[in-house]
């Protein structure tokens, strides 16, 4: 790794800063004095052992020293061994991944001289925010200068500075002549190629790399359904019995598509280093609270909550207001309908230009009050779970995905239900999904899109019109790069990305055989979402830390239930075809019969095809196993030359 950037820290050790820490202003003398000296001590006296600098601050006539702002970094060899103290994992000389030790470092391939390209940038600030969040207490009761912010040992450091607002942010400072190398790569230039998926890696860590991973592999999965969904959309648009071919494709891609992803994703996680890397302990989340107790795994003090407590919560509380939720979101739906119905009667009365527009109006309006109404509910879902009081992240991720993915279903596609199997109306089911489809995705164009660059450009002439007032032409100096950073939005993860992912690919998978241009909207909207995603990343959001991730999560699971939902739905839709129909002149029980038996014969296949594919290519299987018989071999040695050397001893 090497940065543009360079400053000093008081005892004249030059470093280049990597991550920022911004503390309230009305912070204590003292508490900066302790906590700075916490991030320099040695480790085993219990510190960081990193270097930090306040930043001076440039005012109009003079110069003078902040101490709200502060940068952080490490000399090399702290950030080598801090590889080691969170296993990082990078290719050995044999071309195996293996986890990193500082005392074995020439021993692995890219590591030349002293290390400085060893790593990346991304792991350089991860490293950092690792030290940093599990910088402990010792033996203070309190936070020096804040006798009410109580501290035991064992306790974070950080999590209890951030829980109290001390520590207002701390993020990851942005490399510009990194950033501009990948931004030109990545998305100011418009081509038809792959992304630079190791250069996102490099810069932005491997959970975002592997969100744009997902993002470029959904793409082109689709490219196939948008070449037969056109002429099947061109010359069959009249001829709604003809969707039957359609919709056994249909079944076939949302079953294959999954499972090749997870391979592919296998395959990028192996080259980072993350398929075979040990998850990190989690610690409790910044915002849980509780009565003061011991933690049976590590045996430090710390919060402790009662389960039945937060299951009471749960039950008693968060069920219910989803299923409140869900309700109200079906009495809208309901409302839609008899717009729908209305707006159907006066084009009836006088078909003409004016009323034929008025037909889409309802399906408009229902399109914007989805999307306001999962808005909504995406706060209130995120005020609960955080009510709920999760002791860790991961829990608390997945108890919103569950939350959100529950409602945004519901919303999203039960009037898609309601007009296929109980109206039975296709021509309304086709010009609903269209229009859904349309408006939610020029809706989130606008919001990702124009809003963000619209905001930047904005952001940008006030900046640079200080710039200019106080430098003139010179480049943007270090002090106003952190200012800019810190004012930006701050990037809450890949949580709606996903979830936007996961609703194209539900309204694909489920109804495109009625509305075969379907999936070339979707990849229309995911080539533009390539761009603007980028662009925000690079020039609207602070730079967010690296996280770690070998797949993508509980979002896997997500994709895999809504293809299992498509099956079901494919088959009822096959069932309702005049074509099948005909087969059945006896009555409508056979023909359900049938078709439950397929659609039983199809999941069964789903989950065989699953069982059979391995997640993991064969060539990665036999680099694992390597790698763990070499890992056993060696624990076999130490044991037997630690046996031999206890005879010497008792002599």
């Amino acid at each position: 790794m090497q940065s543009s950037l360079s400053v000093s820290d008081s005892d004249g050790s030059s470093f280049a800063p990597l991550v920022v820490l911004e503390l309230a202003e009305d912070t204590e003398a003292e508490t900066i004095t302790w906590l700075l000296n916490r991030i320099k001590d040695k480790q085993q006296n219990g510190g960081a052992e990193l270097l930090v600098e306040q930043l001076e601050v440039i005012g109009q006539n003079e110069q003078k020293r902040s101490p709200k702002i502060f940068l952080v970094g490490s000399t090399w060899k702290r950030l080598l061994i801090g590889a080691e103290d969170v296993g990082l994992f990078k290719e050995f000389h044999d071309g195996t991944m293996r986890g990193f030790t500082y005392a074995n470092r020439e021993s692995f391939k890219e590591f030349q001289g002293d290390g400085d390209d060893f790593l990346s940038i991304a792991e350089c600030q991860y490293i950092i925010k690792h030290e940093l969040d599990t910088l402990r207490a010792k033996g203070e009761s309190h936070v020096p200068g804040y006798a009410k912010v109580k501290l035991y040992p064992g306790k974070s450091v950080i999590r209890r500075l951030q829980s109290k607002a001390i520590l207002l942010q701390y993020f990851p400072l942005h490399d510009k002549e990194e950033l501009k190398r990948l931004s030109v790569s990545w998305y100011r230039k418009i081509k038809l190629s792959f992304q630079p998926l190791d250069d996102i890696r490099h810069y932005f860590g491997e959970g975002l790399a592997l969100y744009f991973g997902f993002l470029e592999y959904f793409t082109f999965a689709l490219v196939p359904m948008a070449l037969i969904g056109i002429p099947y959309y061109l010359f069959a648009w009249e001829d709604y019995d003809k969707y039957v071919l359609f919709a056994v494709f249909n079944l076939v891609w949302s079953t294959v598509f999954l499972e090749v992803w997870k391979r592919c994703s296998a395959q990028l996680a192996y080259g980072w280093g993350t398929l075979s890397r040990k998850k990190a302990f989690e610690e409790p989340r910044p915002g849980f609270h509780g009565a003061l107790g011991f933690n049976p795994v590590t045996g430090r003090e710390e919060p402790v909550y009662p389960n039945t407590k937060r299951q009471l919560k749960i039950y008693l509380v968060s069920v219910p207001f989803v299923i409140l939720c869900l309700y109200l979101s079906l009495y809208v739906m309901m409302i839609y309908f008899d717009m729908e119905y209305w707006a159907l009667s006066i084009y009836n009365e006088d078909p003409n230009l004016w009323t034929s527009v008025l037909l889409f109006i309802p399906s408009i309006i229902y399109a914007v009050v989805i999307e306001i109404m999962n808005l909504l509910y995406r706060y209130a879902a995120e005020f609960l779970t955080g009510w709920e009081n999760h002791r860790l992240e991961s829990s608390f991720q997945n108890h919103l995905v569950l939350k959100v993915l529950v409602f945004n279903f519901i919303n999203c596609f039960a009037s898609l239900f309601y007009i296929a199997f109980v109206m039975q109306d296709m021509v309304l089911l086709r010009q609903s999904l269209a229009t859904l489809l349309i408006t939610s995705q020029i809706l989130n164009q606008i919001m990702e899109a124009f809003l963000p660059y619209w905001l930047q450009r904005r952001r940008n002439k006030k900046v640079h019109k200080r710039v200019r007032r106080l430098l003139g032409d010179r480049e943007l100096p270090l002090v106003e790069q952190v200012q800019l950073e810190g004012d930006m939005y701050t990037y809450l993860g890949t949580f709606d990305d996903y979830l936007e992912q996961f609703l194209l690919f539900g309204y694909v998978s489920l109804f495109s055989c009625v509305y075969p241009l379907s999936a070339l909207l979707v990849v229309l909207n995911n080539v533009t979402e390539v761009y603007s995603d980028a662009f925000k990343m690079c020039k609207v959001f602070k730079r967010p830390f690296s996280e770690p991730a070998s797949d993508i999560g509980v979002w896997q699971l997500a994709f895999e239930t809504m293809s299992a939902i498509a099956v079901v739905t494919n088959c009822a839709l096959i069932a309702l075809s005049p074509q099948v129909k005909a087969y059945f002149p006896e009555g409508e029980t056979q023909l359900i019969l049938t078709v439950v038996a397929v659609e039983h014969v199809i999941l069964a296949f789903k989950f065989i095809l699953a069982f059979i594919i391995p997640d993991v290519p064969k060539h990665i299987q036999i680099k694992l196993a390597k790698l763990e018989f070499e890992s056993l071999e060696a624990l076999k040695k130490k044991k037997m030359l630690e046996a031999s050397e206890i005879p010497k001893t008792d002599k």
